[in-house]
């Protein structure tokens, strides 16, 4: 289930107040290798679990938030740093 288009339209960062989008399948496959390989931290830095089937992004690209059965979970302590797909 994907997000709804208008939600999508008024969504913004909880913390930056930054719109987001729809996060491109290219990054979101990485994001899940790396989510599989247990390379991924939240920013609270809880280990994140389990892949994402859809997520959002700053349009700064600085953060991702997951979508689960469509609904944008936007809480700050959830944020994935985006910074984790620039390491090696």
């Amino acid at each position: 289930m994907s997000v709804d288009r208008h939600i999508l339209e008024i969504l913004c960062c909880p913390v930056t107040k930054i719109p987001v989008k729809m996060v491109p399948g290219d990054i979101l496959t990485d994001l899940n290798q790396r989510i599989s390989a247990g390379s991924v931290r939240y920013l609270d830095g809880a280990s994140v679990d389990k892949p994402l089937d859809e997520a959002l992004i700053t349009a700064n690209e600085t953060t991702i938030y997951r979508v689960d059965d469509g609904i944008p979970v936007m809480l700050e302590e959830l944020g994935i740093p985006c910074a984790q797909l620039h390491d090696s």
